[in-house]
């Protein structure tokens, strides 16, 4: 485990959250499976990290509800199913950025996936790569506008002006991605809240 590894996990203990450590993404989707109690409903944030994992699908196998608003066909079915996910027993979800000293952060369209991490699910499991671990919050913030924003903008089918630019501009335009940024410093409950690290490059 390479040391910058070592002093998040430590410090995101002060913090109240728990972090996990796994060489690759498959030995972190065995852990993440086999962890889920059987019947717990699941909510998953959309996250690239989560669809190279085939999470759902797999949850989904083992008989668990899943709410995962990818699976949908319709643009009303979609925001049905991320209010749903809000009131899941569990909740996936990747991050934009994560600071050395553990403060997590994250960058929302309509700000489902940050209410979700917020409160509402009991647990919630953040699967990060190593390449999203920054020096500083400032850094983090920095990656989740300029790195993160542009690539799932472009996902999405948006084209706001960091699409073309490839950084963000501080637009206002109608298909701004970065309408909610979350910060997470901490939690009451140090038993909810768990950042799985992968020593790979994953997700934007």
């Amino acid at each position: 485990m390479d040391k910058r590894v070592e002093i998040l996990i430590d410090n995101l203990k002060k913090r109240n959250i728990s972090g996990e450590y796994f060489e690759s993404l498959e030995d972190a989707k065995e852990w993440l499976v086999d962890s889920i109690p059987k019947g717990v409903i699941i909510g998953v944030g959309n996250s690239q990290t989560l669809k190279k994992m085939n999470i759902s699908t797999i949850l989904l196998e083992k008989g668990h509800v899943v709410y995962d608003k990818t699976l949908s066909k319709t643009r009303e079915e979609a925001k049905t199913i991320k209010k749903k996910a809000l009131l899941s027993d569990w909740y996936l979800t990747g991050t934009n950025g994560i600071s050395l000293d553990g403060a997590i952060v994250n960058i929302d369209h309509s700000g489902n996936r940050a209410a979700a991490m917020i409160y509402g699910p009991d647990r919630v499991i953040i699967i990060i790569g190593t390449n999203k671990i920054e020096n500083s919050l400032e850094e983090a913030i920095y990656r989740a506008r300029n790195v993160a924003a542009p690539q799932n903008a472009k996902r999405a089918g948006l084209n706001p002006p960091c699409v073309e630019a490839n950084k963000c501009v501080d637009c206002r335009s109608d298909d701004r991605v970065c309408n909610n940024i979350l910060i997470i410093e901490g939690q009451v409950d140090k038993n909810r809240m768990t950042v799985v690290i992968v020593e790979e490059d994953i997700g934007f």
